[in-house]
């Protein structure tokens, strides 16, 4: 048996297989792009790791992302408090975009699985 391939269907699979790439590799980017946030605007705060462990963190309080309260949040309210603040967190909302936020929301998750 012998196939055929035109012109137009090597196209369309390359076009496919670049579109699949595109989007296994989107999460990871997201979290990629969280992770370089996290660095620079939460880590002084919650530490590396996220236990708020650092003197800073210590200082206001900051809480530590894999304890139980905490992972027990949705995804929602970490934006929102992204987004607006809390106690002595000040508010990202015009800091930080909306898929940033999502990349950092999916990085601290992972922080507790390590």
């Amino acid at each position: 048996m012998q196939i055929k391939c035109s012109f137009w269907n090597f196209l369309a699979i390359c076009g496919a297989v670049i579109v699949a790439m595109f989007l296994l590799s989107a999460p990871a980017n997201a979290q990629g792009a969280g992770e370089k946030v996290y660095k620079a605007k939460c880590a002084s705060c919650h530490g590396p790791d996220g236990a708020g462990a650092t003197p800073a963190g210590k200082a206001t309080k900051a809480r530590d992302f894999c304890s139980e309260e905490v992972k027990k949040e949705t995804d929602e309210e970490w934006t929102a408090i992204i987004v607006k603040g809390k106690n002595k967190m000040p508010s990202y909302e015009k800091k930080i975009t909306d898929e940033e936020i999502k990349g950092l929301v999916a990085y601290i998750r992972g922080l507790c699985k390590k």
